[in-house]
């Protein structure tokens, strides 16, 4: 049994998601966790960790741009890692947005910090398994189970992430592509396309390819290789059974591979973030 002499002396804030600065209202999106003193040898000192289930944020307010939130969260850690002088105030100060604060430190005993921040994410942020809202789905499903898959390899906070499809085709393009990277002379691009609601999500990518490929060859001076991820098709019960429904998720697929878009399915993407884990070097 773990006693508090041997735990560590600890001490967490809270991250919250505040719509309104007018109003009483917010939901716990995070936890800092900072060790005082020294951990085990190679351990940092610091763990950082946001929801992985936007859905209460949505509840409170459901214009809230999670991708943002989840770039917030890419930013952070990434800042905290190369702070050689501990200015943590600082970098919080200057990431944080309005809409994101950050609760007074409170002391904290942990096992140990990847134990202690597994502890106060169930305590704080993640909602009990009873008020777990039904499972995601659609393009919400994709690009979670694209992000776990990046995560597990270790190489999501390498990936661009919201790619602005303005930055290659012209002001006022709407599309922001889910994550990329660039490993030599070609740009990765990866989109979670839902067939579920129908083909708009489709049509809208097949009809940008063109668009961003000519885009990233004159500003990147890189060819574009452009993936969709959508779900399989018996998820969508597109089989045999279902002739219409197969139809158009064939026509789906189809329409972006004939524009040169490379269409993958959620269970390619263990294969896909093991690529990127050897292109990055990680």
């Amino acid at each position: 049994m773990t006693t508090d002499r041997q735990r560590l002396n600890c001490e967490f804030q809270l991250l919250r998601y505040v719509p309104s600065p007018v109003r009483d209202e917010f939901v716990h999106v995070g936890v800092l966790l900072r060790a005082h003193g020294a951990t085990q040898s190679n351990e940092p000192d610091t763990e950082l960790r946001f929801t992985r289930d936007w859905r209460r944020v949505r509840c409170l307010d459901p214009d809230a741009d999670t991708s943002v939130l989840e770039g917030m969260e890419t930013e952070l850690r990434n800042r905290l890692r190369h702070d050689p002088d501990g200015k943590m105030m600082r970098i919080l100060d200057e990431a944080l947005s309005l809409n994101v604060q950050m609760t007074s430190p409170k002391a904290y005993l942990a096992e140990s910090l990847p134990a202690g921040i597994e502890e106060l994410m169930r305590i704080y942020v993640d909602p009990p398994k009873r008020d777990r809202l039904p499972r995601l789905s659609g393009r919400a499903a994709i690009h979670s189970a694209m992000r776990r898959e990046f995560e597990h390899v270790g190489v999501w906070d390498l990936l661009r992430k919201r790619i602005p499809a303005s930055d290659y085709t012209r002001p006022g393009d709407p599309l922001r592509l889910d994550a990329g990277y660039r490993p030599n002379g070609v740009i990765r691009m990866f989109h979670a396309v839902s067939l579920e609601p129908g083909l708009d999500l489709a049509k809208v990518l097949a009809y940008s390819a063109a668009g961003l490929r000519e885009g990233v060859e004159r500003v990147e001076k890189a060819s574009l290789e452009l993936t969709a991820i959508i779900e399989p098709a018996a998820k969508l019960g597109a089989t045999d059974d279902d002739p219409d429904r197969l139809a158009m998720y064939r026509f789906g697929v189809e329409s972006m591979e004939e524009n040169q878009i490379r269409v993958l399915t959620t269970a390619d993407m263990s294969r896909v973030a093991e690529t990127a884990r050897r292109e990055l070097h990680v």
